[in-house]
């Protein structure tokens, strides 16, 4: 309903509130999806020329709310708290996410892809000012949301927008929803939403800009050169909206200190390892970006490409960003846009050229809620460049991806082919592949398929491997009990293999699984899985690492089996915890890898937890075995809604390090903060030995101009 009174945001139901009727009963999804939610949720929509109003109202007279932080950004999955889903396009595919809890704390996300795949599709590091106040009552409690229209993009001439609106209810281990969800399909997914339509034409959104400069510094010492250095640097960001659908992004020195660090892994594959994108210039619309081609085997663009590079020793390094601007968004309903452009700097001290990175990419909607995309990847050396740089002047990757899911979100899936334009012009420089899926409320299937050629190369893409093809298939079985202890129990079986073509159709890998899934109402889960592989190594391959040590030979073929058993606790719980043990062959020995992890909340201030992973590795004589360690220790702890200081504290006897990240953030304006970070490696040998030390601020403020 339109008004013109203008509202207070305090939490309390205002003389314009009571004119409207409340929405229709929620529906429970977690643990049962065909029952009306015991504790009801009521939501009603008001909408000036500027703003989007909000009032929820969550019946709870227990009072029982699970609040573990007062972080903003927290996830439903353990906390009381409500959420609001916008398609603002009607497209079924991108959405903005606003949610709160009983604290009032706000989060707020972008969702792409249509919301199947969590966290993956989920874009938590997304920011936008808007208000939130919440009121504790005997009954429950109430929300009253205040979003500036200038904050969302939406078409011209909107008269309705898709919306949801769902609830977690972490002490009863309930989920509840206004729209009628099935429990294969993921709550926060779009394709089971309810109409919003408005009295009025919506005005055509303004135009703001936002400037955020910042300054930062940092002071380190190196000892192993035994040097001391310090520096202040100074840029800036830049947002500004070009009609009601497209958002241009300008970056000048960005500097990305504040960063949370990577959690370390213990790689026991043959392959890169894939790690998050955390950069906050890189992550609006992202999906325009990196969602094309299979991003387990070939990705045409990753972002965390841009901004490192390879010395001259072959060590990842950081590459510094010059400057860089992202244009992306609606051109019009059915057409999406995202171009990105990025300078990064030479460094002839590493031997590292200067590069400009592009990506183009254009969505075309189709049929429901599927799309054809089109993208275009380009890294070309800028600069003369007068020392030895082992990189081509250029690389570029173009291709074409059809992206299914169809109304029900029943089937999903994808095809492309993209090709490779190298400037040795080599043949065999193609990626193509398909895969589809079929997910109902018993039945889950998936099949596809990928083909890399031998020269296939993308520099800015994600690549583990060339020269193969790959057959993927799997089928899964739900059996819904729904007893008051048990919700399902899942048994599937998968098969996969890669060959190489070229290669007389050499098997490299192949790999038959069976996995069951028990999954109880109080949210924890048994997992087991039993798996027969076979791997040929094209290369040696020591998973132990180091120089000293000795792993199985290329050339040779390995068949084994292993058994997996892991447990997830109820993680409502104020102490909760995941153990999983593998034990069986590895390629020609035997391996025992034990993961775990204990997490323990004090109610709102304080969450703490530590990660223990073991790998004993066994390989006959003349081949060496021996133990890997990870230890992961994290502290996290909020003072206020705006003072936050968490610690993450990572050992690997794999890498032989010990890093210690400890970082105080302070949000004293909206959307404003103020870093201090503190950062400690040590050689982690026989004994710890310091490597580098480092203390960094970085203050940045947000002005809407």
């Amino acid at each position: 309903m339109f008004t013109k009174a203008p509202l207070k945001i305090d939490g309390n139901i205002e003389e314009e509130w009571e004119r409207i009727s409340p929405s229709s009963a929620f529906w429970e999804y977690f643990p049962a999806d065909t029952l009306l939610a015991k504790q009801q949720t009521r939501v009603k929509f008001l909408y000036d020329n500027q703003y989007l109003y909000v009032l929820i109202e969550a019946d709870n007279p227990e009072e029982n709310y699970i609040t573990p932080s007062l972080r903003r950004d927290f996830s439903s999955r353990n906390s009381d708290s409500v959420t609001l889903v916008l398609d603002t396009f009607n497209d079924g595919t991108n959405a903005f996410l606003f949610g709160t809890n009983p604290e009032g704390v706000q989060r707020e996300a972008l969702i792409s892809n249509g919301g199947n795949n969590f966290p993956r599709d989920f874009n938590r590091s997304w920011d936008v000012k808007w208000q939130v106040e919440v009121v504790k009552t005997a009954t429950g409690y109430t929300t009253e949301m205040k979003i500036p229209l200038s904050s969302l993009r939406y078409g011209e001439n909107s008269t309705q927008w898709r919306v949801n609106v769902y609830r977690s209810e972490i002490a009863n281990n309930i989920s509840s929803s206004w729209a009628n969800i099935p429990r294969n399909q993921s709550i926060a997914g779009l394709a089971y939403m309810k109409t919003l339509k408005f009295e009025k034409t919506l005005p055509k959104a303004k135009v703001p800009l936002a400037i955020i400069p910042f300054s930062s510094g940092i002071v380190s010492k190196d000892f192993e050169e035994n040097s001391t250095a310090s520096s202040l640097s100074a840029g800036g960001d830049a947002k500004l909206s070009i009609g009601s659908g497209m958002i241009l992004d300008l970056t000048l020195n960005p500097d990305f200190s504040q960063v949370e660090v990577d959690d370390q892994i213990i790689n026991l594959t043959r392959f890169e390892v894939r790690l998050p994108e955390k950069r906050q210039f890189f992550i609006q619309n992202s999906d325009l970006f990196d969602n094309y081609g299979d991003r387990f085997e070939t990705q045409p663009f990753f972002s965390r490409r841009i901004g490192v590079a390879k010395d001259r020793d072959g060590n990842t390094i950081e590459n510094k960003i010059i400057a860089g601007a992202r244009l992306s968004g609606k051109l019009t309903d059915n057409l999406r846009l995202g171009f990105l452009n990025m300078q990064t700097a030479e460094d002839a001290a590493n031997g590292i050229a200067s590069n400009n990175n592009t990506v183009f990419s254009l969505q075309q909607k189709m049929f429901s809620r599927s799309y054809l995309g089109f993208i275009f990847v380009n890294r070309q050396q800028t600069g003369d460049v007068d020392f030895d740089v082992d990189q081509d002047e250029f690389n570029r990757v173009v291709g074409l991806d059809y992206t299914l899911a169809s109304k029900d979100n029943k089937w999903t899936g994808r095809s492309f082919v993209h090709q490779s334009i190298l400037a040795s012009k080599e043949k065999e420089a193609y990626s193509a592949g398909f895969r589809l899926n079929y997910n109902s409320r018993k039945h889950n299937f998936s099949y596809g398929g990928n083909r890399i050629g031998e020269k296939y190369s993308s520099d800015l893409g994600f690549l583990r491997r060339t020269g193969i093809q790959k057959h993927f298939l799997r089928y899964g079985h739900r059996f819904w009990i729904d007893s008051k202890k048990i919700r399902s129990f899942e048994l599937s079986q998968t098969f996969f293999y890669v060959d190489k073509p070229k290669t007389n159709n050499l098997v490299t890998d192949r790999s038959m699984r069976t996995r069951g899934e028990l999954r109880f109402t109080n949210q924890s889960q048994l997992r087991f899985q039993f798996a027969h592989k076979y791997t040929y190594l094209i290369n040696d391959f020591n998973p132990l690492g180091g120089d000293e040590t000795v792993g199985p030979p290329a050339e040779s073929g390995h068949y084994y089996n292993d058994f997996e058993l892991s447990y997830r606790s109820n993680f409502s719980k104020k102490i909760n915890y995941n153990a999983e043990i593998t034990y069986g062959g590895f390629y020609n020995g035997t391996k025992l890898s034990i993961e775990s992890e204990v997490a323990i909340r004090l109610q709102s201030r304080f969450n703490g937890s530590i990660k223990v992973n073991y790998d004993r590795i066994d390989f006959p004589a003349p081949f060496s075995s021996g133990e890997l360690w990870l230890l992961g220790p994290k502290l996290d702890l909020t003072f206020s809604k705006s003072v936050f200081w968490n610690t993450f504290i990572q050992y690997s006897s794999q890498s032989e390090n010990l890093g210690i990240n400890s970082r105080l953030q302070w949000r004293f304006a909206p959307l404003s903060d103020f870093y201090l970070v503190y950062n400690d490696n040590y050689f982690a040998r026989t004994t710890f030995v310091p490597r580098t030390r480092s203390l960094t601020f970085k203050l940045t403020y947000w002005l809407n101009i």
